[in-house]
């Protein structure tokens, strides 16, 4: 998820438990910033996706906020 009304670095919030990746744009690297609840596995899982789809996010971020 990225909020509308969010604040700068660019990141994303993976609901679930809940953490928070910063992420680069356009190459990353996608970092943990944030984590309440996810174990490491789940947070390496979730890493390896974010990264697949960085160039989404970095669109998204984009559109929303304005720049990277």
């Amino acid at each position: 998820m990225i909020y509308s009304n969010d604040h700068r670095p660019s990141h994303v919030h993976v609901i679930g438990s809940e953490a928070v990746f910063k992420f680069s744009c356009p190459r990353g690297p996608v970092t943990l910033w944030k984590n309440f609840g996810f174990n490491f596995a789940e947070v390496n899982s979730i890493q390896r996706w974010l990264v697949r789809i960085l160039a989404s996010l970095c669109e998204g971020w984009e559109e929303i906020h304005g720049d990277t």
